[in-house]
């Protein structure tokens, strides 16, 4: 296979050789590290060049906690509301009313990325853009969703419904019938029903790619590959069996909340692995939600919420044995267990189930990830570390975001809303954290806005200006570490150190590169570096 010589700034990941000028790549690896002037005496002299200049070469970025399918989903299939910020209900109006004219094929409509304020609204809110078809309005965070009246019958939402999950699951009106707002349970129940072809799965997931690749990723994980849709196993085994995968893709599939049957799950996704495991999908674990999120009013704390005494939210996976059985079958087939841990009180829970599965296994290195971490104690800190575990924080949350912040203060109190999003303190207890966008959960998929918050722990100057949206600054975190929680530490997670996440021989060669120095340039411009390209085994997959 022909050679490829890459030129520019390396910034490699490898602490035995942090910087290079140039790499040599051949059959997608790299065979050669270290200095421009010898490069040309390891390669065939018809080796092709690509010469990046002045600009700066990092190992291939990694996402640790994405949603592929749902990603593609929003971005081509849905009314995207995204891009409304703050919340105004009249442009998400019209939004949604474009959409529709534009689809009017369509049997159900969906609008995602719905940013809830204080502003309550009902299923008469949708009733008003449409009346005669099913019509379903989802948050950014997909935990929650509104449903206009048409939606409510299609889906089976009544008076019986709302019994069966309780208000805090199904809201209800003062004759308790559901008013439209569903969150948790209800939610993924809901959108395994929502009809989507096989064909339509499949451009979304090389939707959700393009999008990816563009930002300067190489790699993802995807938390709960069929949370959103069922066959998306086969629909990334497809793909890659026709040759369109360029993004490698390492998949969490979901179990059910309180499974009753935890080794029956591990057997039964352990098959799938085998029947649709390749080189660009992969399957390396499972998924379960403990809890669902402060902001919803659903996250799982250590206390009880400030608005409603005796209620300290939604415990979704909350069965000690059953989780521990869980960990420990999983392990026996080299799975870890993702979860979703937003409040303090599921991350307490899940690090003591992990403990006593340990103690069985005797494994202290199987990676289990506890995604999200809104709130946790000094206590579970270091446990995090003890156990081994992969913290999987978000630092594009980090800030107090203006209408979020004051809802979560709402909720559990200013104290601790000013103590969210703990990341130094993983890494100063010997943990090994990983950043990660939950994207679309989150609306941005950004290397530089991660890098700029996590230093920060504000937002960018130019989204709320005049605001100080600074919060929780003594857990700001430096470089080095930022760049090694989207290299080599997700790479470790997915047990692939061996492979990728740093620029080194014999690895995959994987890379980004930006027009920025992210080490040391003023974090300004580190904020509005620029994509110059996005190398997959030694192609460009992306050019800017």
């Amino acid at each position: 296979m022909k050679q490829t010589i890459i030129i520019g700034n390396i910034i490699t990941m490898d602490e035995k050789k942090p910087f290079a000028k140039a790499a040599l790549v051949k059959d997608g690896k790299f065979v050669y590290v270290g200095e421009a002037e010898d490069v040309k005496k390891f390669a065939d002299a018809d080796a092709k060049v690509l010469d990046y200049g002045g600009n700066f070469i990092y190992p291939g970025f990694l996402e640790s906690h994405t949603h592929g399918f749902l990603a593609g989903y929003r971005a081509i299939g849905q009314a995207d509301l995204t891009r409304v910020v703050p919340t105004d209900y009249n442009k998400y109006r019209e939004i949604i009313r474009d959409y529709m004219k534009k689809n009017p094929q369509k049997e159900i409509f969906m609008a995602g990325g719905w940013t809830e304020n204080d502003e309550y609204i009902t299923k008469a809110y949708l009733d008003e853009i449409c009346s005669d078809k099913p019509l379903i309005m989802n948050t950014g965070g997909g935990h929650s969703c509104l449903l206009n009246t048409k939606a409510l019958e299609w889906a089976g939402v009544d008076k019986a419904f709302a019994e069966k999950y309780g208000p805090a699951m199904v809201h209800v009106d003062e004759n308790g019938e559901p008013d439209g707002y569903l969150c948790e349970n209800p939610v993924i129940e809901l959108f395994s029903k929502i009809p989507v072809s096989f064909e339509d799965a499949k451009s979304y997931i090389l939707a959700w790619q393009d999008i990816a690749l563009k930002n300067g990723y190489v790699a993802v994980a995807d938390a709960g590959a069929d949370l959103f849709f069922k066959d998306a196993s086969r629909a990334y085994h497809e793909l890659e069996m026709q040759g369109k995968l360029k993004m490698r893709t390492f998949s969490y599939i979901l179990v059910q909340d309180n499974t009753e049957d935890p080794k029956g799950d591990i057997a039964r996704i352990a098959a799938e692995r085998v029947k649709y495991g390749g080189e660009y999908y992969r399957i390396i674990g499972v998924k379960a939600f403990l809890d669902g999120v402060t902001e919803a009013h659903t996250g799982w704390q250590n206390q009880d919420y400030e608005d409603e005494p005796g209620y300290h939210g939604v415990e979704r996976f909350n069965n000690h044995d059953r989780m521990v059985e869980l960990i420990v079958a999983a392990n026996k087939e080299g799975f870890s267990v993702h979860t979703h841990s937003e409040g303090g009180g599921a991350t307490h829970f899940m690090l003591g189930c992990i403990e006593d599965a340990e103690k069985i296994t005797g494994n202290m290195d199987q990676r289990n990830i506890l995604a999200h971490l809104h709130f946790v104690t000094d206590e579970d800190i270091r446990r995090m570390g003890n156990t081994g575990s992969v913290p999987a924080v978000p630092p594009l949350w980090t800030a107090a975001i203006p209408g979020f912040f004051e809802i979560e203060a709402g909720f559990v109190g200013r104290e601790l809303a000013s103590q969210s999003y703990p990341i130094k303190s993983f890494f100063d207890a010997g943990a090994y954290p990983v950043f990660h966008s939950d994207y679309p959960v989150s609306p941005s998929l950004s290397v530089q806005t991660s890098i700029y918050m996590a230093e920060t722990r504000s937002l960018p100057k130019n989204m709320f200006p005049g605001a100080n949206t600074q919060n929780n600054a003594k857990e700001a975190i430096n470089r080095e570490q930022s760049l090694r929680a989207m290299t080599i530490n997700v790479a470790r997670q997915w047990h692939q150190e061996h492979l990728m996440g740093s620029i080194e021989y014999g690895k995959l060669a994987n890379m980004t590169v930006f027009d920025c120095d992210f080490l040391n340039d003023d974090i300004e411009k580190v904020g509005n570096a620029k994509l110059i390209a996005t190398i997959v085994d030694g192609e460009e997959a992306y050019k800017a």
